[in-house]
């Protein structure tokens, strides 16, 4: 139940990027940042299409991110990158307002929603995005902020080649992008996780091989039931939430889940 919940977001919210692309920031022109915007800068100095250098580019990319993130992150980016494709080839070309400016705003509004909700439920949208999780990985840092700061410099190169009205449309674009993913993304939020489960052993295994936290087993005995249970307790971003609830219902959907807001984590956050 909760993967057709999870791949219903990613569907809608892969259309709504569908959307404000052709109806806000491609009528107006508006440059691209990151992996896209590469594409079209090498498009332009070499005689190979922009669409293959798009594909050829987010090659490595996949690959690091099937390696650090895991295969579920990857196949649900893929999903949201075909969906969002598909989408765009239905979605007629139209400029909602002539002003370029008003498109660049509510262009970069609606596309921080859609990639916000989208990256809550372990997915992406591609290029930047996966660079942006890689490294907030393992450093707490803002992730959109890290991805203005990525798209902000292949907007900068692309001011050369194209307009430098346009580079700074979607220099504002991005920054507004990378304003709302923040306030949906929520990584730097972390969450005590303590799990009453009869499995485990099965549930420590998953959890170690899908997060970098570590955890804690203790014995417990349920004064009801009188039986014995594992309770695991670690501490976890907000961004992992939805995956570790997927592994527990996976592994033990009877289990009994605690999750509270902790306002500090000190020590060893994440295994070595």
């Amino acid at each position: 139940m909760y993967q057709l919940y999870k791949f219903t977001v990613l569907f809608v919210f892969s259309i709504v990027l569908g959307f404000s692309f052709n109806m806000f920031l491609l009528p107006h022109e508006v440059l691209s940042g990151g992996v896209t915007g590469l594409a079209m800068i090498f498009g332009l100095l070499s005689p190979i299409n922009s669409g293959i250098w798009l594909i050829i580019l987010n090659i490595p990319v996949f690959v690091i991110g099937w390696m650090r993130l895991g295969k579920h992150f990857i196949l649900n980016s893929v999903f949201s990158v075909f969906i969002t494709s598909v989408s765009m080839q239905y979605i007629p070309v139209v400029k909602v307002t002539d002003d370029a400016l008003l498109s660049a705003v509510f262009g970069g509004v609606i596309v921080g929603v859609g990639i916000g909700f989208i990256v809550r439920f372990y997915g992406s949208t591609g290029g930047a995005d996966i660079i942006g999780l890689v490294v907030t990985q393992k450093h707490d840092i803002p992730l959109g902020g890290l991805i203005f700061g990525l798209n902000s410099i292949v907007v900068f190169i692309s001011g050369f080649f194209f307009s430098w009205d346009l580079a700074l449309y979607t220099m504002a674009s991005i920054y507004i992008t990378g304003i709302v993913i923040d306030r949906i993304h929520t990584r730097h939020i972390k969450l005590n996780l303590m799990v009453v489960t009869s499995r485990g052993d099965e549930l420590k295994d998953e959890l170690i091989a899908n997060l970098i936290r570590g955890i804690t087993i203790m014995n417990g005995y349920g004064a009801y039931s009188n039986n014995e249970n594992k309770v695991l307790y670690t501490v976890i971003t907000r961004y992992e939430l939805a995956l570790v609830k997927s592994l527990i219902k996976k592994i033990d959907p009877k289990a009994f889940v605690s999750i509270s807001e902790t306002a500090e984590v000190l020590g060893n956050f994440r295994k070595s």
